[in-house]
């Protein structure tokens, strides 16, 4: 068993019913379940990436030290997900308004690439809605 805490980074986006409250439950169960969160960006209100949709996105990024495994913590945020209401992951690059998505950044600085999971996430650098709030907490 591990017993070194890793730096974690995760975002949080959420674009259906109270977006604020979904990231601050999220958060809270984060801390609860991942390990001690460390810092939270700002939260940032942008448009929809990768489709349409009439209901703008709240984001945050935020550091978590856990010692847990990757495929652990991506494990724990999916049940998180579902706990919260939400009911499917985008596949195929088909995306959909969702209530909360929470997605593993970084990993200390660990390159992992699995059918699983792939770190650092392969979108990140895409995303000014992750970049931004990134940048704001590792300032």
């Amino acid at each position: 068993m591990a017993t070194d805490f890793h730096m974690v980074y995760l975002a949080l986006g959420s674009n259906i019913g109270d977006r604020r409250n979904a990231l601050s439950e999220a958060i809270r169960l984060i801390d609860e379940r991942v390990g001690r969160v460390d810092k939270v960006s700002s939260f940032m209100e942008t448009e929809p990436w990768g489709f349409k949709s009439e209901f703008k996105f709240l984001n945050a990024v935020l550091s978590v030290q856990s010692m847990l495994s990757p495929i652990e913590i991506l494990h724990i945020t999916q049940n998180i997900e579902k706990e919260m209401g939400r009911e499917k992951k985008s596949l195929g690059g088909i995306y959909h308004d969702r209530i909360i998505d929470i997605d593993l950044l970084m990993y200390d600085s660990l390159q992992l690439d699995t059918p699983e999971l792939t770190l650092p996430h392969p979108h990140m650098k895409e995303r000014e809605f992750v970049m931004i709030p990134l940048m704001e907490i590792l300032s």
